[in-house]
């Protein structure tokens, strides 16, 4: 596949949302992505462009990472995924922070009907696979469900010894088990321990929730 040429794609590329993959740029140079297969059109509103997972690759490649004329400016409010364990306040709230979710959201969908072989929208991808924590959070927060703060309680993602499984916290039995159906209906494997036994001991996700219990879930595969 031929690799974008211009300075101006290659700034495009640089600049994509991190997490999401989402790109800025002008309508041109978008669609000449779209036609090199390195990025996709999102087929509902917004309409937003993407990276494809090729698109991803070439943005990690180590001669691609920065463009080769003027670097790309950090942009204000980039899309992040909220873990709950960040440190000091977070911007971004109301509307504004519920469409960028939604967005994201879409675009995880998107990507899993381009690279799922059987164009499943309802397993996760290979992405989400490679960035657990960010990906749970999306989910999390894309149904509704409150990332903790200063002085708000809420949902906290953290990595586990496990490299397939993150760990997922709520201060209260109904927000555990709230976490736990959000993501089983985002295709994740969900099931529930308490902080004082081993993974594999405890009941599942249908479980009454409890203080010290935590969701432990991974990427649904088939």
């Amino acid at each position: 596949m031929a690799k974008p040429t211009t300075p101006a794609q290659r700034r495009v590329i640089a600049g994509a949302d991190p997490v999401t993959g989402r790109l800025s740029g002008t309508e041109a140079q978008l669609t000449a992505l779209v036609r090199l297969r390195l990025a996709f059109r999102h087929p509902r509103p917004p309409h937003a462009y993407f990276l494809t997972p090729a698109g991803h690759r070439v943005r990690e490649e180590p001669e691609w990472a920065v463009p080769e004329t003027a670097p790309v400016e950090p942009v204000p409010g980039v899309f992040a995924a909220r873990t709950g364990t960040e440190a000091g306040s977070t911007a971004a709230e109301g509307p504004a922070r519920r469409r960028e979710v939604r967005d994201a959201w879409l675009g995880l969908v998107e990507m899993r009907r381009m690279t799922n072989a059987d164009a499943d929208r309802e397993r996760p991808c290979a992405w989400e696979r490679a960035h657990l924590v960010q990906a749970a959070a999306i989910a999390l927060e894309a149904a509704g469900r409150t990332p903790a703060g200063p002085g708000r309680e809420g949902y906290r993602v953290t990595a586990t010894p496990q490299p397939d499984a993150v760990a997922v916290r709520e201060p209260t039995p109904g927000g555990v088990r709230a976490c736990a159906e959000a993501l089983e209906r985002a295709g994740w494997q969900v099931s529930e321990h308490s902080e004082r036994t081993a993974p594999g001991t405890a009941g599942t996700a249908g479980a009454a929730g409890g203080p010290g219990r935590y969701v432990l879930v991974s990427p649904r595969r088939g």
